[in-house]
């Protein structure tokens, strides 16, 4: 019964905000340079800092708790990955590089829990302005603006790279693929997780999943979704792998976090109220898509792939 008020109210949301968001310019995807103009954007108005917290990705959800509170959900999800890809097998003072670091919130975890010496690199300088606002003194993490196509790193320069939904906004997977395995050191730790479709070359999407990836990819600047077997192949045939890849798609653990990062509004509806009319705005602004992700997710158009290798 719940699910179902929750839809109705969720639908009529949907297309109340559905005629804002068509009145506004799509953030569609054209270069880099609108990547960073839009997470500029949204670190600028700190809408989304003020819901979800220091961690802008989707959170896990264990089989057996699934009501864990969603920021919780969001640090479990990077222990969970640490523990799964192995990067909890490395020593203390590891070098780690985390591509697409957002305001740093799994840079700190992992200098905090893990010891770890972290450099986090994003293409949004507001991004690393806030990162290092909110960064105590005495963390081992540094930030800077920098292009994931294009680490101004030398090769092997880190013990483990660690990427959280960032490739989903890249032009070339395959280039993003091979910076980071170029970077990380022979014997290391790759840990990453997107945003993937399923594979659309296989089972081609129907005209109303072409419309919902369209609206994916253009409210949230994506310039293409690619499969977990694309990507997985990808990382395998880099001249940097090791060659063993594992995959796996996490959906089931992250979903929930969809209808969450709704809920959020309600249960803290001053953090939105106290940064103005225009947030609001904003905030509904986002629902269509957030409700899109959750359709997407939920029957299988969207997966959410993790992946680990070694360089």
């Amino acid at each position: 019964m719940f699910e179902l008020i929750f839809t109705f109210f969720a639908l009529v949301l949907f297309l109340f905000a559905l005629s804002i968001v068509w009145r506004i310019n799509s953030r569609k995807y054209i270069s880099s340079g609108t990547v960073a103009s839009a997470y500029d954007a949204w670190t600028q108005d700190k809408l989304l800092e003020r819901l979800w917290g220091e961690h802008i990705h989707l959170g896990f959800y264990p089989s057996e708790r699934r009501d864990i509170d969603f920021r919780k959900a969001k640090v479990q999800f990077v222990h969970e990955l640490v523990k799964w890809s192995g990067l909890d097998k490395l020593p203390k003072g590891s070098r780690i590089l985390d591509v697409g670091c957002g305001i740093g919130g799994s840079s700190r975890i992992l200098a905090k829990y893990y010891g770890f010496n972290v450099t986090g690199i994003t293409i949004s300088s507001a991004q690393v302005k806030r990162a290092r606002e909110l960064t105590p003194l005495g963390c081992n993490c540094n930030f800077q603006v920098m292009d994931a196509l294009n680490l101004k790193f030398e090769d092997g320069s880190f013990d483990a790279v660690w990427s959280v939904e960032a490739g989903a906004h890249m032009n070339d997977k395959a280039k993003f693929a091979d910076e980071m395995l170029r970077t990380l050191r022979p014997g290391g730790y790759l840990a990453l997780a997107d945003w993937n479709s399923r594979d659309l070359r296989s089972y081609p999407p129907s005209f109303f999943e072409k419309l919902v990836l369209k609206q994916l990819l253009e409210q949230w600047v994506h310039p293409n979704f690619i499969s977990i077997k694309e990507f997985t192949n990808i990382l395998r045939t880099n001249k940097n792998s090791a060659g063993l890849i594992v995959s796996e798609n996490w959906n089931f653990y992250t979903n929930p976090s969809w209808y969450d990062s709704i809920i959020e509004g309600i249960r803290r509806p001053f953090a939105i109220l106290t940064l103005g009319p225009l947030a609001i705005v904003k905030s509904i602004r986002e629902i269509p898509t957030i409700l899109l992700m959750n359709w997407a997710f939920r029957k299988g158009l969207m997966e959410f792939g993790v992946y680990k290798c070694r360089g």
